[in-house]
């Protein structure tokens, strides 16, 4: 930024005003991530490894 001349310097500054006041408070409330499906496929770890989940994922894409 320091290499930008006088007036884009103030133009970068005012846009990141223009920013915060646009989401001011949005980005504090954003949902946190929840790991519900944590332990979903307990049931069939002993018919698959992670490896091979991770291939079988692969081939559904």
């Amino acid at each position: 930024m320091q290499e930008l001349p006088e007036y884009l310097r103030r133009e970068v500054l005012d846009y990141i005003d223009f920013l915060s006041i646009k989401y001011k408070g949005k980005l504090r409330n954003e949902k946190k991530l929840e790991f519900d499906w944590e332990g979903g496929l307990l049931e069939i770890r002993e018919k698959f490894t992670s490896v091979e989940l991770q291939h079988k994922s692969l081939e559904w894409r």
